[in-house]
């Protein structure tokens, strides 16, 4: 397996346990004492965000286990036009897993408009109002990265080594 595709694999497995341990942090009253951190704070939007990047990396694995590179001005949008004309348009990957991928990236440019349109408001909020709204979404974002990277390493696996058969990273 080129050494790249392995390198964006790892940080996909990387940015999904991050997600799972803020989610962790954010529930786990322990772990917050631990680390001096309020009792009503949590990281709902980090695990979103970290959901995201697991699946965005795992995206750009594949297509470089394709032979697809995309790169910056635009990496995001490029990723996702090239997963779905290289790979989903192709046949070679589910429909479902695109489904997957855009929800992700909708979700993480609403995140952003939030903050830049929200920014003003932030005192008028207590700590847990707008991270705890995100439970829901991030527990759903995680559950989705999961899933669509588990799938992604199926694939390239089959691409790199079709004789071989799969290896995975187990998640939380």
């Amino acid at each position: 397996m080129d050494s790249m595709v392995e390198i964006f694999l790892e940080r996909a497995d990387n940015e999904i346990f991050a997600a799972a341990s803020l989610k962790k942090l954010s529930e786990d009253d322990g772990s917050k004492q631990d680390f001096d951190l309020p009792a009503d704070i949590t990281f709902y939007s980090s695990v979103i965000s970290h959901s995201y990047y697991a699946i965005f990396y795992a995206a750009k694995a594949v297509l470089l286990a394709k032979g697809v590179r995309t790169s910056s001005p635009d990496v995001h949008k490029k990723t996702l036009e090239a997963f779905q004309k290289d790979l989903v348009d192709t046949g070679i990957l589910d429909v479902k897993l695109l489904e997957i991928y855009k929800k992700a990236v909708v979700r993480a440019d609403a995140l952003l408009e939030m903050f830049r349109d929200e920014r003003w408001k932030r005192g008028n909020f207590t700590y847990n109002t707008i991270p705890q709204a995100n439970k829901d979404p991030a527990e759903e974002s995680l559950s989705n990265s999961k899933i669509f990277v588990s799938n992604i390493k199926k694939v390239v696996d089959k691409i790199s080594r079709p004789e071989e058969g799969t290896r995975q990273k187990e998640f939380p």
